[in-house]
C-alpha cells in the first residue's frame, strides 16, 4: 500500500476550500488532461457531494480508460470528508481531506491518499515503480487548481448559493 501526504496553504476561508475540494466540477477542472469525466450511474454528476453519495468517474490513464465509483464515507463540514473507492482499477483506495483554518482568513488543506495496486507482487512493483509518482503529480495538480479557484473570484462559479464561504 502506498501513503502519500500532501499539505497546501490556500488564502481563502475554510468552509470555502471544504467546498470547492467536493466539487464534481472543480473536480474534472483538476483533472482536465485525463478527460476526466462523472457519469451518470445513479450517483451524484454535479454540484457538491456529501456524506454517503457516490460518484462514478470515467478516466483515461496510460492510454486506457478507466472507470472509478467512490463514496463519502465520513463527513465533518468544514475540517474532514473521507472517499473511498467502492469499485474501479485499484486494490484499495481510500482518500482523506482535512482542513485547518490559519490565521488571516487562510486554510491548510492537508490530503492523505492511500492505495494499492490489484495483482500481489506485480501489483507492489508498479506501485513503486509508476504509480506513487504518477498518483502524487494527480493530487498535486488537483490541489493547485483548488487553491487557484479559491483565491480568485472564480469560486463564485462553482458555489453559486454560498453565503458562509466569502
Amino acid at each position: 500500500m502506498v501513503t502519500l501526504e500532501q499539505t497546501m496553504r490556500i488564502q481563502a476561508p475554510v468552509a470555502r476550500c471544504f467546498d470547492l475540494a467536493r466539487s464534481v466540477e472543480v473536480h474534472v477542472a483538476g483533472n482536465v488532461h485525463w478527460g476526466e469525466s462523472a457519469m451518470a450511474t445513479g450517483g451524484v454528476t454535479s454540484g457538491l457531494i456529501g456524506p454517503g453519495q457516490h460518484v462514478t468517474w470515467r478516466a483515461r490513464h496510460f492510454g486506457i480508460r478507466f472507470t472509478l465509483t467512490s463514496e463519502i464515507t465520513a463527513f465533518d463540514r468544514p475540517a474532514h470528508f473521507q472517499d473511498v473507492m467502492v469499485s474501479g482499477p485499484f486494490g484499495m483506495m481510500r482518500h482523506d481531506h482535512y482542513f485547518t483554518p490559519l490565521p488571516g482568513a487562510a486554510t491548510a488543506m492537508r490530503d492523505v491518499f492511500c492505495f494499492s495496486a490489484p495483482l500481489g507482487l506485480l501489483g507492489r512493483l508498479v506501485e513503486v515503480l509508476v504509480l506513487r509518482r504518477y498518483m502524487s503529480a494527480l493530487l498535486e495538480e488537483r490541489n493547485r487548481v483548488i487553491r487557484e479557484i479559491a483565491e480568485s473570484g472564480e469560486w463564485r462559479r462553482y458555489l453559486p448559493d454560498a453565503e458562509d464561504v466569502r
